[in-house]
């Protein structure tokens, strides 16, 4: 039977670790593509263009929009985040597993154009940890860091359009557990429709 692939919306607070928990994924599993997004905000000390994300200008991102090359996009402090259409279309194509690290308003989006997409949001174990993760990364301002603060309270009020909730304490206990939650959603009936077709048709021979 070929598998089809299907979209992985991970969101989660500034903070919670995603990105760390998205590179064990990769590392661990094969099955799994990595949609880079495209942003309008500055790199951070370490980052490439093309590797962490796709750093364009304003100007660039906005006629990214106007051509319908992006399926999703949002703001998030100051800056536009959106998933480029034709590498996730590809891959999922290819019977890939294309993980999407958005927020919340891109989450939400992509459940309208796709309804069988699993989305899954990601936390720190407690509120003061993931304040000292902001703290400990060392990269940004204590201003944008209260930003961020404020942004996760209100992100905690949209976190019920999730299908899980996954706390980020231990990292491999963690990246199991959103493996193990992608393979359940290969197995929902609506993503098997194919399969059970086939199956039907083959059992009309014993009646």
């Amino acid at each position: 039977m070929n598998r089809k692939g299907i979209l992985v919306v991970v969101s989660g607070f500034s903070g919670s670790g995603k990105g760390t928990l998205m590179k064990a994924l990769m590392e661990k599993y094969q099955q799994y593509a990595l949609s880079i997004s495209a942003t309008t905000r500055q790199p951070r000390a370490g980052e490439v263009d093309g590797r962490e994300y796709f750093f364009v200008s304003r100007e660039a991102f906005q006629k990214m929009i106007e051509e319908n090359a992006l399926i999703e996009y949002a703001q998030y402090v100051e800056n536009y985040y959106g998933t480029p259409r034709e590498y996730v279309e590809k891959q999922l194509a290819a019977g890939r597993d294309v993980i999407l690290e958005i927020e919340i308003q891109g989450a939400l989006r992509i459940r309208e154009q796709y309804p069988d997409a699993l989305l899954l949001f990601v936390t720190p174990p407690s509120a003061e940890e993931l304040k000292r993760r902001l703290i400990g990364r060392g990269t940004e301002s204590e201003e944008v860091i209260e930003a961020r603060l404020r942004r996760a309270v209100e992100e905690a009020e949209g976190v019920e359009a999730y299908d899980y909730i996954v706390v980020n304490d231990q990292l491999e206990a963690c990246t199991e557990r959103l493996h193990q939650l992608i393979e359940a959603q290969h197995s929902r009936i609506g993503l098997q429709k194919d399969f059970l077709d086939q199956i039907r048709q083959e059992l009309k021979q014993f009646s």
